[in-house]
C-alpha cells in the first residue's frame, strides 16, 4: 500500500496496537523506496514503544526519532527537538508519528497541531481501534476516545484503522467477528473505514472474506511471548 499523505498519524486507545501498525507502515513504505522518518511521540507508556524497535528501523533504512531519554533509566522523556524540522515545511519523504496512547499521549502531539494543519502536504490521521481491547469494546466508547485525542491533539482524525486483535491468540474468527465493529466505528464517527488488519499468517485464511485488508508483521511482542 503507498502512503501518499507526507504526514501520517496513529493514534489510539492503550494496547490498540498501534506502534506495530506503525512500524509497518515504515518498514513497507522504506521497502517501496520511500525516504521514512518514524516519529516516536509516546512520553506516557515506557514499554511497548517504537523506539525499543531502533535495530529493525536501522536495518530497514527507516529513520527513528525518538523522545529524548528513550531506552534509559530516567523516567521523564521529552520530545526531540527533531520533531520540529520533521514535520515543518514541505520536505521529502514520508513521517510517520506513533503517538502515545489516549488523550494523555495526544498531548504531545498538540505542540505540532499548527505546523502539522498548516504543512503543504495533507496530513493522515489514522484512529486506530481494536474491539478487544477494554474501553473501546464498544463504538460509544470508541467515539469519546476519539473526541478527547482530537481535543488533546488539536487535530482531526481522516480515517478509521480496525486494528482488532487478541495478541498470539488472533485467529481468522477474530478478525470476522470484528469487522462489523470496524464498520460501525468508522460509521459513527462519519470517517472511511481506511482498512483493516490481520497478522500475515491469518491473513491468508481471509483473502475475499475482508474489504481492504492489510497484511501486518508482528513485530511488538509482549516479553512472555
Amino acid at each position: 500500500m503507498v502512503l501518499l499523505k507526507r504526514i501520517v498519524i496513529v493514534c489510539g486507545h492503550y494496547g490498540c496496537g498501534k506502534t506495530n501498525l506503525a512500524l509497518n507502515l515504515a518498514v513497507d513504505a522504506a521497502g517501496e523506496g520511500e525516504q521514512v522518518t518514524l516519529i516516536d511521540m509516546d512520553l506516557v507508556n515506557p514499554y511497548f514503544r517504537s523506539s525499543e524497535y531502533g535495530d529493525l528501523l536501522e536495518e530497514k533504512g527507516v529513520r527513528l526519532i525518538k523522545p529524548v531519554y528513550a531506552n534509559s533509566t530516567l523516567d521523564l522523556p521529552a520530545v526531540s527537538p527533531a520533531v520540529h524540522s520533521a514535520v515543518s515545511g514541505d520536505g521529502e519523504g514520508l513521517v510517520i508519528l506513533d503517538v502515545g496512547g489516549d488523550d494523555a499521549g495526544a498531548i504531545a502531539l498538540g505542540q505540532y497541531a499548527r505546523l502539522i494543519s498548516e504543512n503543504p502536504r495533507p496530513y493522515e490521521m489514522y484512529y486506530v481501534v481494536n474491539r478487544y481491547r477494554p474501553l473501546s469494546a464498544d463504538t460509544r466508547e470508541t467515539t469519546e476516545l476519539l473526541e478527547e485525542i482530537q481535543a488533546a491533539s488539536r487535530l482531526k482524525a481522516t480515517a478509521v484503522v480496525n486494528n482488532s486483535h487478541l495478541k498470539q491468540e488472533t485467529a481468522a474468527d477474530t478478525i470476522l467477528e470484528a469487522a462489523a465493529y470496524g464498520e460501525e466505528a468508522a460509521q459513527k464517527l462519519g470517517l472511511p473505514l481506511a482498512f483493516t488488519t490481520a497478522p500475515e499468517g491469518v491473513a491468508e485464511k481471509l483473502m475475499g472474506k475482508i474489504p481492504n485488508l492489510r497484511p501486518v508483521k508482528v513485530y511488538v511482542r509482549s516479553p512472555w511471548e
